[in-house]
């Protein structure tokens, strides 16, 4: 076996990604059955029992064109008949074109039926005998658009073979028969006014004598194909032959050289090799969502577009034709097996299909941990420079090494994430609201590469943190609040840090947690106002509906100090409303704060804008789930102990006994003396409560700066457990637990 590097096919453009697939499947179809193709360092790698120059001369002498014809179309020689190229490969006695002759044969016999008005309406020719399915006087009142549907349907019926492959690339057709587009074809084989077939047709005759016996290759020929195989510049590369999408550096047009306009110029055999490179990507006939809407054309790893994941994206980008990921793939593979990939390349994601390209990558993290897939090269088919579309490189999607079942946990948000885009693509969205769901994408599709990095996670925790901002304040609030999500989301996004321990703490508080029910009062409730179906309060009718904020909600989102603060207020008048005086803060289930933790709050080395963040979006936990099945996090790595001074006022204000029968109660006068800034008149309110509980402290005294002392007040929102408050309590008076 001879290993070949294949120089003139690179990853990018798509022109010589489709240029090596095409290399691979004529290889395989008509030259080497066992021939093994990968991708290594960026280049495609050919084994095959061929050595250089015996792949080359089979390009030259004995390569069969694929009868690419496409009579749908205007200008391809059959509506009306005409073109010299066309008739010059009808006319050809070349053994190799043979294939080509009969599609083109068996095209005209259907399109024989069938004639071009002048006007543009197709009628039926006389003394034909048209699609049985229906009488020439039906046929004659139908106009173009049907017919032209009619005569693809024909076509399907009546095309085998390699023709058949090139039809099933282009289009599909529904229940309907209405046809349906493959975007990596533009529309049915034509890009605007350049149609792909007869321009394959034009450089075949730039690269073989048509007319010639065995349709022998020109004098340039040889140079072309060394250059489309090996790389480096071909000694002529052809002036002024569209490409269309598929090569924007050379499609030619304003600013492509240092002049105004330069002319499109490429290598016939690039040409060509591409365009045998698209039939290995047949399409067949989707739904975007199960059972409903209307169908579309559905190419393997083909998606409507998404601007989001890469740093180009617009809005208008989800409005282009669509998306297509090319595999790349790094042991050498057969064509059957290569084929198989593309095959299961309409990707699910559990029980639906996938409908936009994050849904794309979340499948395909399995698919390609399965088949040997590492990477995907991305590529949009986008409106750039005027009107002109382009498959314009987007990135690179790096598949994990294994598979990641923490992936699952995005179900969550699969009915929420569609209503949430729909109302960041309104019209009149506000900007907030659209550049938080961009990040929001954004950190999605980088965790699907990266599912085992816990920052990852954590990036579309704030991210949905963000979105929820903007929600709050009454824009895209139809989208709803972030859905209940598992446990699991903890294990996936714990790093270990302080931070996230912190913001777990606060987020999965609540006034109580009974057995029947996940949590009594949670903080959530601080945070949003939400109805017993989980969805945004409102109050008014029809256009005049606004969100309802009520007097509990005092979480703002803008200063974590500021929250916690507000939390621990709003919890105190409401523990005096209800004639309680203990705070009514209690820490769920292996979910309290850890001392190590608080003692790093109090000495600045928590960001605790950070914190709160995270936890808005850990508050949509479910506080259910989370009870009969508690996730366990990482803790500090060692142990340490706040400053005595707030020992003191954390034990001064407790939600419970911390012994039956022994209360300390909770004085509101403590709290809000370090709001104000007043640490020493906090100290002695709490001293003289603990006192009063028969708590005999050494501690007389203690000072601090009136910041210090605000971030004293927001540490006590972080509930601790009773096991910790009995930690405090030995160190303060160890006399007091054991009853001396």
């Amino acid at each position: 076996m001879h290993v070949h590097k294949l120089g003139g096919c690179a990853l990018t453009p798509l022109a010589n990604y489709l240029k090596a697939l095409g290399i691979f499947r004529l290889l395989a179809q008509q030259a080497d059955s066992e021939v093994r193709a990968w991708w290594q360092h960026d280049m495609f790698m050919v084994a095959s029992r061929l050595d250089r120059k015996e792949i080359e001369k089979f390009f030259l002498y004995h390569y069969q064109p694929t009868p690419m014809v496409s009579p749908w179309n205007n200008g391809t020689g059959f509506i009306p008949p005409s073109g010299k190229f066309l008739s010059a490969i009808e006319q050809s006695q070349a053994i190799r074109l043979r294939g080509f002759r009969e599609g083109i044969a068996t095209a005209r016999s259907v399109v024989a039926e069938l004639q071009v008005k002048s006007s543009g309406q197709l009628a039926i020719a006389p003394n034909s005998n048209p699609c049985e399915a229906a009488t020439a006087k039906e046929h004659a009142a139908l106009p173009l658009g049907e017919i032209k549907h009619k005569l693809i349907s024909t076509l399907r019926q009546r095309w085998r073979g390699a023709t058949r492959e090139w039809l099933d690339a282009t289009l599909v057709l529904d229940e309907i028969g209405s046809a349906k587009f493959a975007a990596l074809l533009g529309t049915g084989g034509n890009d605007g006014h350049l149609d792909f077939t007869n321009n394959f047709i034009q450089r075949l005759n730039d690269l073989y004598d048509i007319s010639s016996a065995d349709a022998t290759p020109n004098a340039a020929a040889s140079a072309w194909v060394e250059a489309a195989l090996w790389g480096g510049p071909a000694a002529v590369n052809k002036l002024g032959p569209a490409i269309g999408q598929y090569l924007p550096a050379g499609a030619g047009g304003a600013n492509c050289c240092n002049g105004p306009e330069g002319k499109s110029f490429i290598n016939p055999f690039d040409f060509v090799l591409m365009l045998e490179g698209t039939l290995l990507f047949a399409s067949s006939a989707t739904r975007r969502m199960l059972g409903s809407g209307p169908a579309y054309a559905a190419a393997p790893f083909a998606m409507p577009g998404q601007g989001a994941g890469y740093a180009s994206a617009s809005d208008s980008d989800a409005d282009s034709r669509g998306e297509q990921w090319m595999p790349i793939w790094a042991n050498p593979t057969n064509l059957p097996d290569f084929r198989r990939l593309l095959a299961e390349g309409r990707a699910q994601v559990g029980t639906r299909a996938a409908r936009e390209p994050l849904d794309l990558a979340r499948a395909v993290a399995r698919l390609g941990v399965a088949r040997g897939i590492s990477a995907f090269e991305r590529y949009g088919y986008l409106e750039r420079n005027g009107r002109s579309n382009f498959a314009v490189p987007l990135g690179r999607y790096s598949v994990p090494e294994r598979d990641a079942p923490t992936l699952a946990n995005l179900d969550d948000l699969d009915a929420w994430l569609p209503r949430l885009r729909r109302q960041a693509r309104e019209k009149n969205a506000a900007t907030r609201l659209r550049v938080a769901e961009r990040r929001l994408s954004d950190a999605l599709f980088a965790l699907t590469s990266h599912p085992d990095e816990a920052v990852r996670w954590q990036s579309v925790l704030l991210a949905l943190s963000e979105v929820e901002v903007v929600l709050a304040t009454g824009s895209g609030s139809a989208a709803g609040p972030i859905p209940r999500l598992r446990p699991q989301w903890v294990a996936a996004a714990d790093d270990g840090s302080a931070e996230f321990r912190l913001a777990l703490a606060f987020a999965l508080q609540a006034s109580g947690f009974p057995r029947s029910r996940g949590a009594v009062c949670p903080v959530r409730e601080n945070w949003l106002s939400l109805n017993k179906a989980g969805r945004f309060e409102t109050s008014g009718e029809g256009g005049q509906s606004r969100l309802r904020v009520g007097p509990e909600v005092v979480l703002r989102g803008r200063s974590g100090i500021a929250d916690a603060i507000a939390l621990i207020e709003r919890r105190l008048i409401d523990a005096a409303r209800n004639g309680t005086r203990q705070m009514p803060l209690m820490a769920a289930r292996r979910a309290s704060a850890h001392p190590t933790d608080i003692a790093a709050l109090l000495i600045g080395q928590i960001d605790l804008d950070r914190s709160l963040a995270l936890a808005r979006a850990l508050m949509a936990l479910d506080a259910q789930a989370w009870a009969w099945q508690p996730v366990s996090v990482a803790q500090p790595p060692h142990a340490a102990l706040p400053d005595d001074g707030w020992l003191a006022l954390r034990l001064a204000m407790l939600p419970w006994p911390i012994e039956p029968g022994r209360a300390i109660g909770c004085d509101p006068a403590v709290f809000r003396r370090l709001c104000a800034g007043d640490a020493s008149g906090a100290m002695e309110l709490a001293l003289r409560r603990l006192a009063a509980a028969g708590v005999r402290v050494a501690l007389r005294f203690a000072t601090a700066s009136p910041a210090d002392a605000r971030l004293w007040a927001a540490a006590l929102a972080f509930p601790i457990a009773r096991r910790t408050a009995r930690d405090f309590m030995q160190r303060l008076d160890p006399h007091f637990l054991s009853g001396a």
